[in-house]
């Protein structure tokens, strides 16, 4: 027993190790100027000043500020109609639920690059010029699920009774549902909107297929073209090690709130 426990925590160790070892590597060598990764050419913060005073490539700061208007942008829409789904799902009984909960499913267990080729050939299909726009549809699109995965456990733990009270207490339905619902669903969209957040800044295949030839650069896609010209631009490293704190930060929060909610 002893060695199966001891084998067991070194797969874990070797794992984590295979996981986290890049990033460290990423994280140590944005504190140095050297073009190449690897190159240690003495300990600077010079790659961080470009990033934060705005001197980095232009076709780079266009990225960082797509993908955090589009992250935004989607997260706040996703919340928004996921929400609301959620809220119908969870009103309707038997056979329709269940099927649009098996519904709401599929997104979630497809393929990034299904999911990719589906949208691109329905902008095509219905003549959308493919750029913005596009691309925040689709990360609206595979958002969503995730928004009404996170909601629909907060609509299950309330009281079913507390909705019918409100109305017959004389609220209207929209007060009932602002007042009494939305405030118990609250840590749901929190969750969900940081979820969506994060998805929509990691994606990059339904991006690739919905962004079209207009020149719109995502980070992940700036990424992909700079790494197939033969080398990453210097100040992409302490970008990444920045992204991978911030939803570092996210993540510890999501599971903070879902921790004090069983404590609850």
């Amino acid at each position: 027993m002893k060695a199966n426990k001891l084998f067991a925590q070194l797969y874990l160790w070797a794992l984590l190790l295979l996981m986290y070892a890049p990033i460290v590597i990423i994280a140590i060598f944005s504190f140095t100027e050297a073009k190449v990764l690897g190159n240690w050419t003495g300990f600077s913060l010079n790659l961080y000043k470009n990033l934060f005073s705005g001197s980095v490539h232009s076709s780079l700061f266009s990225a960082i500020k797509n993908t955090l208007s589009i992250g935004i942008l989607s997260a706040l829409f996703s919340t928004a109609l996921g929400s609301i789904a959620a809220v119908g799902i969870y009103n309707l009984r038997g056979f329709k639920k269940r099927a649009v909960v098996f519904m709401n499913d599929i997104p979630m267990l497809n393929p990034d690059i299904i999911t990719g080729i589906a949208l691109f050939l329905l902008f095509v299909a219905a003549g959308l010029t493919q750029g913005y726009l596009t691309v925040l549809l689709a990360h609206i699109s595979f958002c969503t699920p995730y928004v009404v995965l996170s909601v629909m456990p907060k609509l299950k733990q309330m009281n079913p009774n507390v909705y019918e009270a409100a109305l017959d207490l004389g609220a209207k339905p929209h007060q009932a549902l602002l007042r009494v619902i939305l405030p118990q669903i609250r840590p749901g969209m929190i969750s969900g909107f940081i979820l969506s957040f994060t998805l929509s800044i990691d994606d990059f295949a339904v991006t690739l297929f919905t962004k079209g030839n207009q020149g719109l650069e995502t980070l992940s896609t700036f990424i992909y073209a700079d790494a197939r010209k033969g080398g990453l631009t210097p100040e992409l490293r302490p970008l990444m090690t920045v992204v991978f704190l911030v939803v570092l930060a996210l993540l510890v929060i999501i599971n903070f709130r879902t921790l004090k909610t069983k404590q609850q």
